[in-house]
């Protein structure tokens, strides 16, 4: 997938135009989604979920392809992005500052960034710039839930 350039329209309207909405943002008992620091908003991990359910388990490399992969990737920044909105009060007030992808990974997999990239692309299609980020992507043994791709962020509103 290509990335479409975000010139014209709110965050929300090129969102849409992915065919995407931002899902509902679950809430936990034992950690929060996001701890906002001064004018930093800290976004817990998200994995691939969709309607409740992990779209994916499995290691890159071994079980998941690399397509696959990305896929999921694009769909936990996804969730990020949904936490970022609520924490900030909308999407079009959303700027990503930083992005950590873990792959769940063998050693001899090496394709990390390629599966990050699919998470930034989703980013600068929505925010333009503001999508624009500092970013770590690394391979992990194992991620909860036996998940792909966990992604965590920061953020700050404009």
């Amino acid at each position: 997938m290509t990335t479409i350039q975000a010139t014209s329209g709110s965050a929300v309207e090129r969102l849409k135009a992915l065919g995407l909405d931002l899902p509902a943002v679950g809430k936990s008992s034992t950690y929060v989604n996001h701890r906002t620091v001064d004018s930093s908003v800290y976004v817990a991990g998200q994995l691939p979920y969709k309607d409740g359910r992990l779209l994916g388990q499995g290691v890159l490399g071994r079980e998941v392809d690399l397509e696959t992969g990305r896929g999921l990737a694009r769909h936990a920044a996804l969730n990020a992005l949904a936490v970022a909105a609520e924490a900030v009060g909308g999407l079009d007030r959303v700027r990503i500052v930083q992005m950590l992808v873990f792959v769940a990974s063998t050693a001899e997999f090496g394709h990390q960034s390629r599966v990050a990239d699919a998470a930034s692309e989703l980013l600068v299609d929505v925010l333009g710039e503001n999508g624009r980020h500092a970013r770590t992507a690394i391979g992990v043994a194992s991620l909860p839930l036996n998940s792909p791709v966990e992604i965590q962020m920061v953020c700050t509103a404009v």
